[in-house]
């Protein structure tokens, strides 16, 4: 298990000594010419009871986001036909809310056997869960589960009080348990410093098995959220967490999410 002080030290590395140590990992475990691409459906947007300072969807932000919900199973996999036609391996179907109605949960169960059909990985995001949903997902097909971290234990707090981090942590081991891969990350430049950063890395490292997806977002600054004048991360320390990822997870997918269309290409090149 690493310590905080050994993964600090890590990061803290000269720029291009800690850019070589994680392109090392990566060639030992990936091919470096591929990449795999994913694609987040929007499956129900808005109306959302939790309070995260940087989400558009919290009905305690003043965003205004309308509640909207795929109408059905056949939507869906009309869209999943259409990424995989564009190049997508994976198709994530994200839902707002701090757990799923039993209705909603049904629909996207029959959502993962369709979409396994295609030859799609499958992958959803729907807050927390119990172990019976757990074993149903599993028993649909799921590939992967996505719940963030989104930032350190000791600043979490401060981004979101309806939930605790506990309350995901316990939600990734019954994912864990099931036999489900587990997509957790988090999200820079919510006002966390690079310590967070770290910390954040580590939880998700020191898991019983880290994550097989790890989601790095960069913060998106949405007007009418708490967060919309937070300050921007700086450049060279966005990519410092990306190559810590890398080596404190090396068999982990590090992927560049939310955030990546403001991003320069110089910038995802060195991610």
């Amino acid at each position: 298990m690493t310590t905080f002080n050994e993964a600090f030290r890590i990061f803290s590395l000269p720029f291009f000594e800690l850019l070589e140590k994680a392109h090392v990992v990566h060639k030992e475990n990936f091919d470096i010419s591929k990449i795999q691409i994913s694609t987040l459906l929007s499956v129900k947007t808005g109306g959302c009871s939790e309070d995260c300072a940087y989400c558009a969807q919290s009905i305690k932000n003043k965003t205004k986001i309308p509640k909207q919900m795929i109408s059905s199973v056949e939507e869906i996999v009309n869209i999943a036909k259409q990424v995989k036609a564009m190049g997508s391996s994976r198709l994530c179907m994200g839902a707002s809310g701090k757990k799923p109605s039993c209705d909603f949960f049904e629909m996207i169960c029959e959502a993962v056997r369709e979409v396994k059909k295609l030859g799609l990985e499958t992958c959803v995001t729907m807050g927390t869960l119990n172990e019976n949903q757990v074993q149903v997902l599993k028993d649909a097909g799921l590939d992967y589960y996505n719940h963030n971290i989104d930032t350190s234990p000791e600043f979490y707090g401060k981004i979101i009080t309806t939930r605790t981090i506990d309350d995901r942590i316990k939600t990734i081991e019954l994912v864990q348990k099931s036999g489900i891969n587990v997509c957790s990350g988090g999200i820079l430049g919510l006002g966390e410093n690079n310590e967070d950063r770290v910390k954040m890395l580590l939880l998700l490292a020191n898991l019983s098995v880290p994550p097989k997806s790890v989601p790095i977002n960069k913060l998106v600054k949405i007007p009418g959220t708490e967060l919309e004048n937070a300050q921007e991360i700086d450049n060279f320390d966005f990519v410092r967490t990306i190559a810590l990822a890398r080596i404190l997870m090396p068999k982990s997918y590090v992927r560049l999410s939310a955030g990546r269309e403001k991003m320069s290409d110089e910038l995802q090149a060195m991610c």
